[in-house]
């Protein structure tokens, strides 16, 4: 299955909300006003965001579609071109490549976006990069967590630091510096608690695991990367704000992309912040997490090659 073809069976959902929304909206040859609010209205219900739609609104009433063609592939058209230039200047293909010294990455998410997971699915892309990849398990809070990430480590063939469930996570992640500088490790993947971003002390202890590992290496951590569940909507944008707060954020992984409609928040997410996107959880197996591309994105969104 070639690249498109995964973004394409991974937004299927969205997409095809998308679509059928454009029928009902767009039903004559010449857009008027009326229908032009729809199509806004219409985008802001499906998590596109208020900017993003009054951007495309705009653009749609400015240009001059030929009655010739399908207004619905036209409007698609606009949608897509604007989602590419966007999200285009977002990518950062580079953070999946061989680093020159050790890379320190700290991930973070509130409980239940597939943060473990995503780690799992990271390091099995730097591994087959050939990176020597190290986990911690910093997310002592839950036994299930270090188990899971100790699975990850076993299935991918992977080291992993950890210690009993109810350490101090900050601690794991001393050790964890410690056996990377030791051992020559190139990229460190620090598993962090999945904590709501209103508990304060739980976002204290997100803080310290990231003080103490700057403390071992001044430069780290070198990505921040914070994890989010497209299934949640509009909720995404208080997470990133409150954890950017703590520690500003590098990069954003966007999961279960697949079970949901409401892909377009990854396009209110984008005009509203300007983070990097990293990748997309596309699916449940070990090689869904697709390295981002707006192009495909976009492509996959519309449903247009």
């Amino acid at each position: 299955m070639g690249l498109f073809d995964k973004f394409k069976l991974g937004f299927k959902k969205s997409a095809n909300n998308i679509a059928s929304g454009l029928r009902e909206i767009i039903v004559k040859k010449e857009i008027d006003d009326n229908t032009l609010d729809n199509i806004e209205e219409f985008l802001i219900s499906s998590d596109v965001g208020v900017d993003a739609a009054s951007e495309i609104k705009s653009i749609i009433a400015q240009k001059k579609i030929d009655p010739k063609n399908d207004t619905i592939i036209e409007v698609n058209q606009i949608l897509k071109d604007y989602i590419i230039g966007l999200m285009k200047p977002l990518e950062k293909k580079e953070f999946f490549e061989k680093k020159q010294k050790q890379n320190v990455i700290l991930i973070s998410g509130v409980n239940g976006v597939g943060k473990t997971t995503t780690i799992g699915k990271i390091g099995k892309i730097f591994k087959e990069a050939d990176n020597k990849v190290l986990f911690s398990a910093c997310d002592t809070f839950r036994a299930a967590a270090i188990e899971q990430l100790e699975k990850w480590s076993e299935k991918i063939g992977v080291d992993i630091v950890k210690s009993e469930a109810g350490s101090d996570p900050a601690s794991v992640a001393f050790k964890a510096m410690e056996y990377a500088k030791n051992n020559q490790v190139d990229q460190v993947l620090i598993d962090t608690a999945g904590r709501l971003q209103n508990k304060k002390n739980l976002m204290d202890e997100y803080k310290k695991i990231a003080n103490v590992i700057s403390k071992n290496d001044t430069s780290a951590p070198h990505e921040v990367i914070l994890v989010l569940d497209a299934t949640s909507g509009q909720n995404i944008i208080n997470q990133l704000e409150e954890f950017n707060k703590v520690i500003p954020i590098t990069g954003l992984i966007m999961t279960k992309l697949d079970g949901t409609a409401k892909g377009g928040v990854l396009i209110s997410i984008s005009k509203k912040y300007k983070v990097p996107v990293i990748a997309l959880g596309l699916g449940e197996k070990e090689d869904d997490l697709q390295i981002f591309d707006a192009q495909q994105f976009a492509k996959a969104f519309t449903q247009l090659n």
